[in-house]
């Protein structure tokens, strides 16, 4: 992985999902800039993350020892898996304990500062540590989640448990005969357009997006502009106002006193 893809990845499971699609494309067009259009293209390809998934990315790379307790825990269940049926009752409470006080921690660390995360938040949150215990892939995928995991399996979730024995076989069948190497070859290579074709059609929405956004965020910032000048004007004519009523006053008031009595007190007309 090169340099530019993992600091993109550092930086976007760890931000804000708000943030996300503006700073991707920021950063896809930094890597291009830099003569690295691989990068860019993976960058491009970086999945905005849900936010309980988010949540997880969070507390996962600001805290590296969330990934070492886990990886303790699930080493213990995987060995508790091994023993099958020899593994007593008090072992199989110990454990269960051991993970739900782990799991209920890890989410409370995972939510701590979240104004009231939603009800749905917490649960997602929850089941994601539960099932990286259980599953070594959703572990390795902690801190660059796109969405919550799920753990699939029933009572503790103990990586490494036997398979279930496969079903009886059934008759041998004639084998149909195989398609073509070329026919194969030619749906193949109909898949790779298409799929390139969706990428690229997905890339030009998200740039057009990210455009409207990025000129609507700059007609804001300019009218916000005007708007601070346009007060300061009328600051400055307000006190323009007020000092030249003032001098009014005075002036009106120096007359007065310049005046002879006699005038002073001479209607008008």
């Amino acid at each position: 992985m090169s340099d530019l893809l993992a600091d993109a990845k550092a930086e976007l499971y760890q931000g804000d999902p708000d943030e996300f699609m503006p700073r991707r494309a920021e950063l896809v067009a930094q890597a291009r800039e830099a003569g690295e259009s691989a990068a860019a293209k993976q960058i491009g390809a970086l999945r905005k993350p849900t936010r309980s998934a988010w949540v997880v990315n969070r507390l996962v790379r600001a805290d590296p020892e969330v990934t070492v307790r886990l990886a303790a825990l699930a080493a213990e269940l995987r060995e508790a898996g091994g023993s099958g049926p020899s593994m007593d009752g008090g072992r199989i409470r110990e454990l269960g304990a051991a993970r739900a006080r782990l799991v209920d921690e890890l989410t409370r660390q995972a939510l701590d500062g979240l104004p009231a995360p939603p009800a749905a938040v917490r649960e997602e949150v929850t089941a994601t540590f539960d099932a990286a215990l259980a599953d070594p892939e959703v572990a390795a995928s902690l801190g660059t989640l796109v969405r919550a995991a799920q753990y699939a399996g029933f009572g503790l979730p103990i990586p490494g448990d036997a398979p279930a024995p496969p079903p009886p076989a059934a008759k041998t069948k004639k084998p149909a005969p195989a398609e073509p190497s070329a026919e194969r070859e030619r749906r193949h290579r109909e898949k790779i357009i298409s799929a390139e074709r969706a990428v690229a059609e997905a890339d030009r929405t998200a740039n057009a997006a990210n455009a409207a956004e990025q000129q609507l965020a700059d007609t804001v910032r300019r009218l916000e502009a005007e708007l601070a000048q346009a007060r300061q004007q009328l600051a400055e004519a307000r006190r323009q106002a007020y000092r030249a009523e003032s001098q009014q006053r005075r002036a009106v008031e120096t007359l007065s006193r310049l005046r002879p009595p006699s005038q002073a007190a001479k209607p008008a007309g």
